[in-house]
C-alpha cells in the first residue's frame, strides 16, 4: 500500500542481482528525460525494461498526479518485477520528490545492484522551448507545465547526479551508458528473446 508521502510500505525484499542495473531519470517535463531513455534502450536493445511513469498515470490508470496516487507503488512493482526477472532497468518520469521520493529510496535500498539516478536541471524558460518541438505540444501546454514544474526538485540521495541544461543529447545518452552501463551492457539473466535490439 501507499502511504501519505509515497512510499511504498509491502516492498521492502531485495530485487534484482548483483549485476542488474537500474537508472532513474528524472526532472521537469520538456527537460529530455523520455528522449534519453528511448535513446538508451536503442543503444542498449532488448536487455533493458523501459518503465515510464507518464503510461502508466495517464495512460494504464488514467490518474492525476497527486500525493499517494497508486502509480507510485504501480511503478516500483514494475521495477521490481522486471529487475527480478532478468531485465536491467530505465526508469523516468517528473516523479516529484514530495512525491516519489519514499518510493525511489527504498528501490534503492532495496535493489541488489548498481542504482544510479539522474535528474535533468532545466529552467522553466528552457522547458518551455524545448516543448515547442515535442509531440505532445497539442496535448498540453503553458498551464499544464507551470503547474508541474519545480525548480532543482532533487532527491538528495548519494547516488543522484546532475545533468546540466547544456548538455546535449548525444552527451547526456554517452554520460550514463559510460557511468551506469560502462557502455558494454550483457544480460545477466539468460532468458529467450531477450538479447539484441531487433
Amino acid at each position: 500500500m501507499i502511504d501519505g508521502h509515497g512510499s511504498a510500505s509491502s516492498a521492502t525484499s531485495p530485487t534484482g542481482t548483483e549485476n542488474s542495473r537500474l537508472v532513474v531519470l528524472r526532472g521537469p517535463s520538456g527537460s529530455g528525460k523520455s528522449s534519453t531513455a528511448h535513446r538508451l534502450r536503442a543503444h542498449l536493445g532488448r536487455n533493458v525494461a523501459l518503465i515510464e511513469q507518464d503510461y502508466f498515470r495517464r495512460i494504464v490508470l488514467k490518474e492525476r498526479d497527486v500525493p499517494g496516487g497508486a502509480n507510485i507503488e504501480l511503478i516500483s512493482t514494475a521495477v521490481r518485477f522486471a529487475l527480478d526477472r532478468g531485465w536491467h532497468v530505465v526508469c523516468e518520469g517528473i516523479m516529484h520528490a514530495t512525491r516519489y521520493r519514499d518510493m525511489l529510496d527504498q528501490l534503492r535500498r532495496d535493489h541488489v545492484g548498481s542504482t544510479m539516478f539522474y535528474y535533468f536541471d532545466v529552467s522553466w524558460d528552457e522547458t518551455l522551448r524545448r516543448h515547442e518541438t515535442r509531440p505532445q505540444v497539442a496535448e498540453f501546454g503553458y498551464d499544464e507545465m507551470r503547474r508541474w514544474y519545480r525548480a532543482a526538485d532533487q532527491l538528495g540521495f548519494v547516488e543522484e547526479r546532475v545533468i546540466p541544461q547544456e548538455s546535449t543529447l548525444d552527451g547526456t545518452v554517452r554520460r550514463v551508458l559510460r557511468e551506469a552501463f560502462s557502455e558494454s551492457c550483457t544480460p545477466w539473466t539468460k532468458r529467450n528473446g531477450a538479447s539484441g535490439a531487433q
